[in-house]
């Protein structure tokens, strides 16, 4: 629990579930969080139907106020903040850039929760991008934020290893976590005035964007390993893919082997009980669990128990 002395006046800004862990731990430290801002409610499914943001969601269970304005931007959006008079606004991954007038706002500024060592990975999607380009390292980063995208000064950092069972998902909670610990640890160091600012090496700094669905097409011209990273980067969404006799084929979980043919990237090339291998530019990829278009996801060994596929068979377009 804070004291008197560290207690904040805060206006948390957030969207998905992965902000929900620093606002909660904020509450719990005792910070006064006198508003959430997030994104407005979104139509989803057939039917359209709105739904809202988990930050949203748990802002009420907690009674705090919510504000969900188009754009923060908006002089009138500004003014609503304005009465609210936070002395620390924290964001993270809110999905809006914010204004000087917005940044200059709080006598103690904005401060962001970054899911990535900057200065890399700066933009979107920065924990699925660590494991689709193979990366054993990565972290979370609380920064002061400033007009640039992620450009503001470094306060703290939190390392983590990405095991060889990540998936998006998996490392996306665990970064959730460590960034909401760190910080609540970093805010007291704000507030009496000891913490450090560290320019960010933009000669360092690489940036990334959006995920998409695209994003999860298989090109078996690239080596196993990097599919492999590929496939658990983007578990759960999109997922990887690719096509089976003119079906997309999802695949959730593959193993890498060394082992080369001479056969063309995406042959089937191995066909047992409970796998098959695949072909790649470099490296056989062996596929564990797949989800055939219109079937549920399966292990491997129950697909090829309905689906009589044969070593020869390609995958792709």
């Amino acid at each position: 629990m804070m004291n008197k002395e560290t207690n904040m006046r805060i206006i948390f800004m957030g969207t998905p579930d992965f902000a929900v862990g620093t606002l909660e731990a904020l509450v719990q430290a005792g910070h006064e969080v006198v508003l959430a801002v997030t994104q407005p409610d979104k139509p989803q499914g057939r039917k359209q139907i709105l739904v809202a943001p988990p930050v949203k969601e748990t802002a009420e269970k907690l009674g705090i106020p919510v504000f969900q304005p188009k754009r923060v931007r908006e002089p009138e959006a500004i003014e609503v903040l304005r009465g609210y008079e936070p002395e620390l606004i924290v964001v993270a991954a809110f999905g809006q850039i914010l204004p000087k007038e917005l940044l200059d706002m709080p006598p103690y500024g904005c401060i962001n929760v970054h899911a990535s060592l900057l200065p890399k990975y700066r933009g979107a999607a920065p924990i699925q991008w660590a494991i689709l380009n193979g990366d054993a390292v990565t972290g979370v980063t609380i920064m002061r934020m400033d007009v640039g995208l992620d450009t503001g000064d470094m306060i703290a950092k939190a390392k983590i290893e990405i095991s060889p069972q990540d998936t998006g998902g998996t490392l996306f909670d665990r970064l959730a976590q460590t960034g909401a610990r760190l910080c609540v640890e970093t805010i007291p160091s704000i507030v009496d005035g000891t913490a450090v600012y560290t320019p960010q090496d933009e000669q360092a700094a690489t940036k990334v964007g959006q995920i998409s669905k695209k994003d999860g097409l298989i090109d078996f011209a690239r080596s196993a390993h990097m599919i492999e990273c590929q496939i658990r980067g983007l578990n759960p969404w999109p997922s990887a893919y690719t096509h089976l006799a003119g079906k997309t084929l999802k695949i959730w979980s593959a193993q890498v082997s060394d082992a080369h043919t001479d056969a063309e990237p995406g042959t089937v090339i191995s066909v047992e009980k409970d796998r098959f291998g695949v072909q790649t530019g470099e490296g056989v990829l062996i596929c564990l669990e797949v989800q055939l278009e219109g079937k549920k996801r399966m292990s491997a060994a129950d697909f090829l128990r309905g689906n009589a596929l044969e070593c020869g068979s390609r995958l792709g377009e």
